[in-house]
């Protein structure tokens, strides 16, 4: 939190009226012209307000005040406070540069299409942008519908991928996961039943075998037979 001076007409009021500094020393010191001071001083300026001490408050020290009296050319020097509040940060829709704003619209696209799990509000925070631009989007009329593109606003860099991340996550929480459509593959065990086996090769060496008995078994009966015709 910067040091600043509170109430500083208030205060130069105090000085105007309660120190023998300068106009210039009073006017530096509260932010103010010099003139002005000298308006407080003659009584045609700050009639209504009432003096507010800076040394009860703690931004000015009796001895910074003496020193300053006696030389004119001294500049008072603001105490350094007691007690430093932080800054409280304001909560609001998210800050878009103006030459990023141009693409909002392409982000929102890209969101709606591509996690349609994802509420208005949340898109909203992500892109920083209202709700009636993600309807007109949504329901293709807006103005510039025909135009737009589909990109991602982490690209784009209106969004971290963290903050998506969290937003798509935090959407996704409680609801069931979607049942495919269409053709899928079979599981594995289903599929080995269906294929059939392979066919056991051949064993040459016991064809082999069988065709030299059958050729014996020829030449046998050949013989007999002429045997049977010598007779």
């Amino acid at each position: 939190m910067a040091n600043t001076l509170l109430m500083p007409k208030a205060t130069a009021v105090w000085l105007v009226d309660n120190t023998a500094l300068s106009f210039e020393q009073i006017a530096q010191f509260c932010g103010l012209h010099p003139l002005e001071v000298k308006a407080i001083a003659d009584g045609e300026s700050a009639q209504g307000i009432k003096g507010m001490d800076p040394i009860m408050t703690g931004q000015l020290t009796r001895d910074e005040i003496a020193r300053a009296e006696k030389d004119p050319n001294q500049r008072l020097k603001l105490s350094d406070p007691k007690v430093r509040v932080p800054e409280s940060k304001r909560k609001g829709p998210r800050y878009t540069p103006l030459s990023k704003r141009q693409d909002r619209p392409n982000a929102i696209l890209w969101l709606v299409r591509n996690h349609p799990e994802l509420k208005d509000a949340q898109i909203s925070r992500l892109v920083g942008t209202t709700k009636s631009t993600i309807e007109q989007i949504r329901e293709r009329k807006h103005w510039n519908s025909a135009n737009l593109q589909p990109m991602d606003p982490v690209t784009l860099g209106l969004s971290s991928q963290i903050d998506l991340d969290m937003e798509v996550n935090r959407a996704s929480r409680g609801r069931e996961q979607a049942q495919p459509v269409g053709d899928t593959l079979l599981p594995a065990a289903l599929t080995e039943r269906l294929v059939p086996a392979p066919e056991k090769p051949k064993d040459e060496d016991a064809e082999l075998d069988a065709n030299a008995v059958f050729a014996k078994l020829s030449a046998l009966k050949s013989k007999n037979t002429d045997n049977d015709d010598d007779e």
